[in-house]
């Protein structure tokens, strides 16, 4: 285990994503749907 101060400080962070039309965390995500998330295209406003 790490002695560092920082490292013993972090936490999880919960990751949300909008799923036809509400808001879901992925870690709730079964095996498939994750796999899908990471294949997802994120597209930026210009």
């Amino acid at each position: 285990m790490s002695t560092n101060p920082v490292e013993k400080r972090r936490q999880k962070c919960e990751v949300y994503t909008r799923v036809v039309g509400y808001i879901r965390p992925v870690a709730q995500f079964n095996n498939g749907k994750k796999a899908e998330f990471c294949d997802r295209t994120v597209f930026k406003k210009m």
